[in-house]
């Protein structure tokens, strides 16, 4: 006779309060980081474009590492380190803890949001690409921009999955000792 294995259920209930929550902070950053990136691209040169697209490229991925390695992580190294008051392991336990509410905010908020932001700014791009007269090819123009931003959020978060996974307590600690230092400086 076979035994059936059981599987604890999670004991956690849905917070509605939380996703209401969360989903009001995305509006409020969405429209945060569009406003900063229209205000930045209104009267730039088109080449420093490129480098507000791939800061906002980087910062999705950034924030998909730190992700990643916050639930993939284990606080005991942490707990050892905070007993020896080293800065920021406090902040790295606080952030283990709440590893479900940290990927949600750090991969589907910030990333989330940079991913739109950086098609809007791509779309921005051709648009003025466009317009100085690059009609050469235009049909192309948006598939390239497209699948070249495309290659580098989804290619970025790949190897950083590598990085989050393999080096999650140093990215954690990093993470924690930068949270420590914004503390500081706020009280």
């Amino acid at each position: 006779m076979k035994k059936k294995i059981k599987f604890k259920s999670g004991k956690k209930k849905i917070s509605f309060k939380y996703v209401f929550t969360i989903s009001f902070t995305t509006l409020i950053i969405a429209i945060l980081m569009r406003a900063v990136s229209d205000v930045l691209l209104e009267n730039i040169v088109l080449a420093y474009s490129y480098f507000i697209l791939m800061a906002i490229i980087l910062i999705g991925i950034i924030f998909d590492i730190v992700g990643v390695a916050v639930t993939s992580s284990d606080d005991t190294k942490f707990h050892a380190m905070a007993a020896d008051k080293v800065y920021g392991a406090k902040e790295s336990i606080m952030l283990i803890k709440n590893a479900e509410k940290v990927s949600s905010i750090c991969n589907d908020v910030i990333g989330d949001v940079c991913g739109i932001i950086s098609g809007a700014v791509s779309t921005w791009i051709v648009a003025q690409l466009l317009i100085n007269g690059f009609n050469n090819g235009k049909e192309w123009l948006a598939l390239a921009m497209t699948g070249v931003v495309s290659a580098l959020t989804v290619g970025g978060k790949a190897l950083g999955k590598f990085f989050a996974i393999n080096f999650n307590c140093n990215i954690v600690y990093m993470a924690g000792k930068t949270i420590r230092f914004f503390k500081f400086r706020k009280d």
